[in-house]
């Protein structure tokens, strides 16, 4: 009987239609379960002599729903068929020697023995193999996180929300709550493998803010050690930004990442999950030295270029949009980031709405509420530019870092002058200030451009655009007003590069 079960459940990859885990979306963002066709993309990175050696450890630090190591044992059982012949005892060896797993909850912990060992109980009657204990190989431990203040020494998550005693998951997982992971189980792995949980909340802002905590996962893969390495995570960590600065540096110097797959819409790796800035998912092997295979993923469309990850402080994701700003720098060295002034330049903050009645030591303030009345007193301006005329724009990407239904983008939301004796609050960046409205109106025309907006594009990865993220966009002369078909006859790009410009960005009014 047990041998008809695990030929219809392990010996196909396709017997399942649906599959359930196909049909399990997401908790939530933070913790995006993985469709099994997305899994074997993963696993058919790694070689594939692999799944013939039954000497192979793989480890799973993050499961949820036990996918990656289930579809490791159905590789497993076909490629170890001629030196186990006898079904059982190669059932018995991959899960007691072979396959180990850290659940991150204990209701993941069961769905993910009853996806693996058809079971939650593997020490139970309906257990395919049998253990001495009801976890297995996959284990889990409620931890509590170590709080150093108000936040947790190793995940950042905040005191105020994950504080929780014994009544809720406290969300700590055991993986990155430890300064020696190989203490866990004691043994070493060939390959680790996995999709991470995103991110925490960290009680900042209104308590909507959240720190990134992926990064940290494949930190500790890393002290373990493994051959390989195959994770799959979101792709702000291309652009760095909040705790992502330093992992990011990390991976483009490491020489040993072989092999990028990137999704700028999330939407075509998780179905109906939205991700701003997109996932990617990559192959790290340690012993591998070189450049790294970059495979773009847009639209049913494939790109793969193989190139140095560290080539820009940022990194471009697209294998197109790389030859584009490599024209641009040969011609023009200067970028705009040099000219966009800080983020809250005039120190008010978002909430402020000012008021009505303008008195004689005032500004105009334009907020999210339009026009109001600020006292001079109350506004910093350390390079005086209040008196000029200044271009701003809303620092909130439009549209979410996400495609609309045509997967087109407009990137910039609200493009505004202020005039002389304006200020505005922290919600827009200003992006150069001028003597003359003229040349205002030029670096308006400028950043409506599809060319302009294509090249900030390049730097982001979430919905927020700082000033280092306009680090690709050229410097222009504006006593004149620019437009595509100038700017693309002034950096040689071919047509096939403006159609791809063009098939990216929206028009803008």
């Amino acid at each position: 009987m047990a041998e008809t079960f695990f030929d219809k459940i392990y010996k196909s990859k396709t017997l399942h239609t649906p599959d359930v885990l196909s049909c399990l979306a997401n908790l939530s963002n933070d913790e995006v379960f993985t469709p099994p066709d997305v899994v074997n993309k993963m696993l058919d990175l790694l070689p594939q002599e692999l799944f013939s050696d039954p000497n192979t450890t793989f480890l799973d630090p993050a499961c949820k729903t036990g996918v990656f190591l289930r579809e490791i044992a159905k590789r497993l059982l076909v490629g170890l068929k001629d030196k186990i012949p006898d079904l059982q005892q190669r059932i018995d060896h991959i899960f007691h020697k072979q396959l180990f797993g850290i659940a991150i909850t204990e209701l993941t912990s069961l769905l993910s023995r009853r996806s693996v060992y058809c079971s939650k109980y593997p020490n139970g009657e309906y257990s395919v193999s049998h253990f001495d204990n009801p976890e297995g190989n996959i284990r889990y431990r409620r931890i509590q996180h170590t709080w150093a203040g108000d936040k947790c020494k190793f995940c950042g998550a905040s005191k105020k929300e994950y504080d929780r005693g014994d009544r809720k998951e406290t969300h700590a997982y055991e993986f990155i709550h430890t300064l020696e992971p190989e203490k866990i189980f004691n043994m070493k792995f060939d390959v680790i493998i996995s999709n991470p949980p995103y991110q925490l909340s960290d009680g900042g802002g209104t308590g909507s803010s959240a720190m990134p905590i992926y990064q940290y996962f494949v930190e500790q893969d890393k002290k373990l050690k493994p051959h390989y390495i195959v994770m799959i995570t979101p792709s702000r960590w291309f652009a760095g930004g909040k705790g992502l600065d330093e992992f990011r540096n990390d991976m483009l110097n490491d020489c040993h990442l072989k092999y990028l797959v990137d999704y700028a819409n999330s939407a075509e790796c998780f179905p109906g999950v939205v991700i701003a800035g997109g996932v990617n998912y990559f192959l790290w092997d340690r012993e591998y030295s070189g450049d790294c295979t970059i495979e773009n993923r847009k639209n049913e469309t494939v790109t793969i270029t193989t190139r140095k990850l560290n080539e820009f402080n940022i990194f471009v994701r697209d294998n197109i949009a790389i030859n584009i700003i490599r024209k641009i720098k040969q011609i023009d060295s200067n970028s705009f980031d040099s000219s966009v002034f800080s983020r809250n330049y005039f120190g008010i903050v978002s909430s402020e709405n000012g008021y009505k009645e303008k008195k004689e030591n005032d500004y105009i303030l334009f907020s999210l509420n339009g026009y109001s009345y600020i006292d001079k007193s109350k506004v910093s301006d350390k390079e005086n530019i209040a008196h000029s005329y200044k271009v701003i724009m809303t620092k909130a990407m439009s549209g979410g870092n996400k495609p609309s239904s045509d997967g087109k983008y407009q990137v910039v939301s609200t493009i505004k002058i202020l005039n002389p004796e304006e200020v505005c609050t922290e919600t827009y960046l200003i992006l150069k200030n001028f003597s003359n409205i003229e040349s205002a109106k030029n670096l308006c025309v400028y950043v409506k451009t599809k060319f302009f907006r294509f090249l900030l594009l390049q730097a982001l990865t979430s919905i927020n655009i700082s000033k280092e993220k306009f680090c690709f966009v050229p410097m222009q002369d504006f006593s004149k007003p620019w437009t595509d078909e100038e700017l693309y006859k002034k950096y040689n790009l071919s047509q096939e590069e403006i159609d791809f410009i063009e098939s990216m960005i929206k028009p803008m009014e």
